[in-house]
């Protein structure tokens, strides 16, 4: 089994990111994680829109699976800040994760939110707390 289909596995248990935003892991590296959501008419707010929150989902689910796959400790998000810089123009949202800094006890990430036209919706900044496994 390959470390993508691996992360893919452990990561079904996050049953609102997987199954009620539709979040897909396109690939998982030291520290990076690219992940993806193909927009529906469930992701549209009232004024038919994508949701700010289906790019915050994505974001808080591509910082989980870059801080989270085949580590030592489980890490959470301490702080998190979203900045939108454009509406959603395309059908399908990506999200890529960067490690900024790594820590004995924080980490703090970037993620770039992108549509599947090229359009860069949002950046997220995340500072994520180190815990032990139990």
């Amino acid at each position: 089994m390959t470390e993508l289909e691996q992360a893919r596995e452990f990561f079904s248990a996050d049953k609102f990111a997987t199954e009620c935003a539709g979040a897909v892991i396109e690939a998982v590296g030291d520290g990076y994680a690219k992940c993806s959501i193909k927009l529906n008419e469930t992701h549209k707010n009232a004024a038919g829109n994508i949701m700010g929150g289906v790019s915050f989902t994505l974001a808080d689910f591509t910082f989980a699976v870059a801080t989270n796959f085949k580590k030592e400790c489980y890490t959470v998000t301490a702080v998190s800040q979203i900045t939108y810089l454009n509406a959603v123009k395309g059908d399908t949202l990506y999200g890529e994760s960067f490690l900024i800094k790594n820590g004995r006890t924080t980490q703090f990430y970037e993620v770039k939110i992108t549509d599947n036209l090229g359009t860069y919706v949002a950046t997220v900044s995340i500072t994520g707390t180190k815990i032990p496994k139990k």
